[in-house]
């Protein structure tokens, strides 16, 4: 792999690798953190086929780059299999100061609007397919090509009980008794968890493996508190840039992780339906 990989790296940028070395992560391939000859330090991250999509990843960090503040790494080279970028310093871990910086960064990203939810194309979500029709409701989209459709994925995949589908159907068939339509669309990094954000001294440094698109803001401030990735430093000043509608931590932060929850049903089945199964009984279905 290495001498295929410094082959692909010299014909990509016309610089020369000294070595590579394996980083974790990486949901659709391999990730390593490559020197150049001239000193330069870059991420490549390398799929096992095209159907990686890497391009898409790249897309999306492109997007983030042009159209936000918010800190990402650049985007050297794409292709469908292989992937250039900067390498960020940083690790996953958040002090007070750093999860403050996270939510002023996340509330700026979060203004930035679209006349309706979904994007110009569909992206991905850990390795799966993401689809972002442009819906002109909230609801609609959330419940169409979020719930249902990944729930659909999951079933399809033997992940997920047949049964379990009905009662999902009929959570998001009611979905307007807990949800109401936000003021806009805004763009989402769309996967905020911990080992997808970089920090160093007590900043972020970089967000990464996005899975972009314009929603609810919620659904990204829910994701946030599935996995534990930031406390009470965050949304203290999260809520004091973009103040939180009430109910959302009580109510609505779980009808939002049910999607994540839905796309971990999807990749590895397991325990993440027993979660399902306690988000559905919750809301009485």
């Amino acid at each position: 792999m290495t001498s295929q990989l410094y082959t692909d790296i010299e014909t990509a940028l016309g610089a020369r690798p000294v070595s590579a070395h394996a980083l974790s992560g990486g949901c659709v391939g391999e990730v390593y953190k490559v020197e150049l000859a001239d000193g330069d330090v870059i991420v490549a991250k390398v799929g096992g086929s095209p159907a990686a999509r890497l391009d898409l990843e790249g897309w999306m960090l492109r997007y983030l780059a042009e159209h936000s503040r918010l800190p990402a790494p650049a985007v050297l080279y794409s292709s469908d299999s292989l992937l250039l970028m900067e390498f960020v310093e940083g690790e996953s871990h958040f002090t007070r100061a750093a999860q403050q910086h996270a939510a002023e960064l996340l509330a700026e990203l979060h203004n930035i609007r679209a006349p309706q939810f979904g994007l110009e194309g569909d992206t991905l979500i850990g390795g799966l397919h993401q689809p972002n029709p442009w819906t002109p409701s909230w609801l609609d989209f959330f419940r169409d090509q979020r719930l249902l459709y990944m729930a659909n994925e999951a079933v399809g995949e033997g992940r997920l009980p047949q049964k379990m589908l009905g009662r999902i159907e009929k959570f998001a068939a009611r979905l307007d008794r807990w949800l109401e339509e936000p003021g806009h669309p805004s763009l989402i990094h769309g996967d905020v968890w911990t080992t997808n954000v970089l920090a160093a001294n007590g900043r972020i440094t970089g967000f990464i493996d996005p899975a972009i698109y314009y929603a609810d803001p919620e659904i990204e401030l829910a994701f946030t508190t599935l996995f534990g990735t930031f406390g009470d430093a965050f949304f203290q000043r999260y809520n004091e840039i973009r103040p939180l509608r009430p109910g959302f931590m009580e109510e609505r932060r779980d009808i939002y992780n049910l999607y994540p929850l839905l796309v971990h049903v999807r990749l590895f089945g397991g325990g993440y339906v027993q979660s399902v199964d306690g988000v559905l009984s919750r809301f009485g279905c």
